[in-house]
């Protein structure tokens, strides 16, 4: 393992929370730090949405690179903003679905 391990931010839609859990755990297994959405069970209100949401930017200008798990090639809205950010910061966008 190097010395700084290299950080990757999971981005993706809530509906793929086991596909993006898949992900983590085989990201971690390589030596990867790995920066995940926060999971949150329930309805979210607008206001915690928010919250969520500028976390998650924070999370993505801490990593080398983002990991975007669409499965079936889908993004979402917010995924489309997280990606933008990312490429607006220089950082490096993957997906694990082509789409």
């Amino acid at each position: 393992m190097p010395d700084r391990p290299e950080i990757v931010c999971i981005c993706g839609s809530s509906r793929f929370v086991e596909a993006m859990r898949e992900a983590n755990r085989a990201l971690t297994l390589s030596g990867i730090i790995v920066l995940a959405p926060g999971e949150m069970n329930g309805t979210v209100s607008e206001d915690e949405k928010a919250v969520l949401d500028a976390l998650h930017f924070r999370k993505i200008d801490l990593a080398d690179r983002i990991l975007v798990v669409n499965p079936g090639g889908y993004i979402g809205e917010s995924t489309s903003r997280e990606i933008a950010y990312a490429r607006a910061a220089g950082k490096p966008v993957s997906f694990t679905h082509l789409g």
